[in-house]
Parts: C-alpha cells; sequence; structure tokens
C-alpha cells in the first residue's frame, strides 16, 4: 500500500490549499453525524415539550443552523474551497431515551469533496441542540462528530454497519 502524505502541506511544509484544477468534476455525496447525549430530566422536558424551549423549535432550528454552516464551510475551515452545494438534509431523531442523533447529506458535483461540509453542518446543529438546551443543564455532551461515508471522488469511505450503530 501506498504510503499517504497530507494534501495540506507543500513541498517547503508550510500550510497550502489543495490545487484541484486537475481533477474530474464527479457527483461528490458525503454523510457525517453528531450525537448530543442529554441529562435524564433534560431529555425528560425535551420530549414532554415537543423538543421545544422557551428560544423555539429546537429540532427546525438546528436543522437551519445546520444548512446554514455546511454552505459557508470555506468560510470556518481555512483550506476548504467554496462550493454551492446542490444539496443538504439534516435528519434529527431522538433515538434513545438520553441520545439525539443529527445526521447530515451534502452533495455537490465538483472537483472537491464535501465531507468537510457535511460534518461541519453536522456538529453545528449538534451546537445549536446544546445552545437552546443548556438552559436547562450544562452537562449536556456532544459526542461522536463523525464521518460515515463519502463517495464520488478517488477514495470511497464507509463505515461498515455495525460502526453505524455504536
Amino acid at each position: 500500500m501506498a504510503r499517504r502524505a497530507l494534501t495540506h502541506v507543500n513541498a517547503r511544509r508550510q500550510p497550502s490549499m489543495v490545487d484541484v484544477g486537475a481533477k474530474d468534476v464527479t457527483h461528490r455525496v458525503a454523510v457525517a453525524e453528531a450525537r448530543v447525549r442529554l441529562p435524564r430530566s433534560v431529555a425528560r422536558a425535551l420530549r414532554a415539550s415537543g423538543h421545544r424551549t422557551s428560544k423555539g423549535p429546537v429540532f427546525d432550528t438546528a436543522i437551519v443552523a445546520g444548512v446554514q454552516s455546511a454552505k459557508r464551510t470555506h468560510e470556518l475551515i481555512p483550506f476548504c474551497h467554496p462550493l454551492g452545494l446542490e444539496n443538504c438534509q439534516l435528519y434529527i431523531e431522538h433515538r434513545q431515551a438520553q441520545e439525539i442523533v443529527v445526521r447530515c447529506e451534502v452533495s455537490v458535483h465538483h472537483r472537491t469533496g464535501v465531507e468537510m461540509e457535511a460534518l461541519t453542518g453536522a456538529a453545528v446543529a449538534a451546537l445549536t441542540i446544546y445552545d437552546m438546551c443548556k438552559a436547562l443543564s450544562h452537562d449536556i455532551e456532544i459526542a461522536a462528530v463523525r464521518l460515515l461515508e463519502k463517495s464520488g471522488g478517488r477514495r470511497r469511505f464507509a463505515r461498515r454497519a455495525a460502526e453505524r450503530r455504536t
């Protein structure tokens, strides 16, 4: 197996944006998730209120924040290319008694992937849930922000089904 090198470091070992000009335009897709772990009392209160707090509808607000941030990832991560996303969908589910799962799916036809956009969308949506619930407790945790899959570029990545459930 060929040894991989860091892509954002040039020959002089300085930070550098990757030149994607010679790459083919392909349909790029990435899916990422973040998990929000709630104290029991917060989870109960959130479910009882229909996932609303005094700040408004928690999941709807988190979806808007996630899409907004995915579209602006290049403004947050120094070497990300600006992309005109073709699709960005956020799904939020109060899965287990004390855990909310945020999933962000992003796609574009471009020369570079969208995994950073998917990760940013999931992370900011999770942060928005935290912000909207922090009046109930500061013991809320954001955990397991991770890429689930990506396709369309040189390397495909997908977590096994067993890894996705953990």
